[in-house]
């Protein structure tokens, strides 16, 4: 004999679906998730509103505590580190702390604000720090060193030679610079100096048209070989520098008079060395 059978159809058919209920319950139970499932990375980053924080103008924070901070902290070392939260928010129970925080700009008098919210886990161990807005993270780049200064390009030898007088550079019937003429060399070096500027440096002397031809042209050859020296000793490369002599030729005054005095003074201008430079190609 079973159960059924001392029932009436009725009472049987209810505790049917008593049963059916009963299991239905059951299978919702096992597949619903815990609520301390919930793992501390999927909390939502939701940031609390400016306008309730304790400092609502902010504070200005220690960068260098900022960096320090990183995951795996527990709430008394983000304390001591970066002080009592900003929001009412408790220190113990709760997985987010939330600060506002200044920083300064280049300029020193202006400012701009960012939020800063730290995630724990449920036993108050740090699990990341989030900022708003998202760009302010960037504060915490280690500082760029200072840009080294432009280095000066060197001066470029002017279009136009330079011209030395002769009569500055050397004694009278003299090939050897005087301590004035070292002096006069020494001023434009640092136009010749540097020579990977140029493709070559020319050295050029001229004497006046009193003497022998012959004679003129090997004292302006031996004038420009002494100014070429000079040069050299002072950095620039034999190799970029020719030196030549022209006697008299090419003069820059004409004179005609008679007196031998005002003659050599009239003809200074054409006892010269000049200096000229062909640049490289681009």
């Amino acid at each position: 004999m079973n159960l059924q059978s001392l029932l009436p159809p009725a009472r049987t058919a209810a505790l049917l679906g008593m049963a059916i209920t009963a299991l239905l319950l059951a299978s919702c139970r096992s597949s619903a998730p815990k609520a301390d499932a919930v793992a501390a990375d999927e909390t939502p980053v939701v940031f609390p509103d400016p306008g309730k924080a304790y400092f609502k103008e902010g504070t200005y924070p220690d960068v260098s505590d900022l960096r320090r901070f990183a995951p795996g902290m527990n709430k008394r070392q983000l304390y001591d580190l970066l002080g009592t939260p900003h929001f009412s928010e408790g220190m113990w129970g709760v997985r987010t702390w939330n600060y506002l925080f200044n920083f300064r700009t280049a300029q020193g008098t202006q400012y701009f604000s960012c939020q800063f919210q730290v995630q724990f886990d449920k036993k108050g161990v740090a699990q990341g720090g989030y900022w708003k807005p998202a760009s302010c993270a960037a504060v915490l780049d280690p500082p760029r060193p200072p840009a080294p200064p432009p280095t000066p390009a060197p001066a470029p030898l002017p279009e136009q030679p330079l011209r030395l007088s002769a009569d500055a550079l050397f004694g009278f019937d003299s090939a050897t610079l005087s301590a004035e003429g070292q002096a006069a060399v020494q001023g434009v070096l640092a136009q010749v100096r540097e020579a990977s500027q140029v493709q070559s440096i020319h050295v050029v002397g001229y004497t006046d048209r009193i003497g022998s031809d012959r004679y003129n042209q090997g004292l302006s050859q031996r004038r420009a070989e002494a100014v070429r020296a000079a040069l050299v000793r002072g950095g620039v490369p034999a190799t970029a520098i020719t030196a030549e002599g022209r006697g008299p030729a090419e003069p820059l005054v004409q004179c005609a008079q008679r007196s031998q005095r005002e003659l050599i003074a009239c003809l200074a201008p054409n006892r010269r060395v000049q200096i000229s430079g062909v640049a490289r190609a681009p």
